[in-house]
């Protein structure tokens, strides 16, 4: 997944503050294979990536309170999801309500 926010101008701090616990909350998922933040200005890009789709929905659960607080000094611009079509498409439904764009891998490669 790949979600990008706006946040409010001014909080900027705030939003650094929550992504370090965003971090931290995240550390604790079994099935997380990289996760971090990057920032331009007001906008702040999250990379994470799961083993799979029942991955990505124990992520949303376990951080579900401090999305909910990030919601309240940001606004998501975008959310894409990239993966295999069977994964894509066991997150069509939970993910309906953030209005996700859906990539399905077609070719690739990943190194461990």
């Amino acid at each position: 997944m790949f979600p990008t926010s706006k946040f409010t101008k001014g909080k900027l701090n705030e939003a650094r503050a929550l992504c370090d616990k965003f971090v931290e909350k995240t550390r604790e998922e079994a099935k997380v294979m990289f996760y971090g933040f990057t920032f331009d200005a007001d906008h702040m890009h999250c990379r994470e990536g799961y083993q799979d789709a029942d991955g990505v929905l124990a992520r949303l659960e376990n951080v579900g309170e401090l999305f909910k607080e990030a919601l309240k000094i940001a606004d998501l611009t975008r959310l894409e999801v990239h993966g295999r079509a069977r994964e894509v498409e066991n997150l069509r439904g939970p993910l309906a309500e953030l209005k996700p764009q859906f990539f399905t891998l077609r070719d690739g490669f990943r190194r461990s």
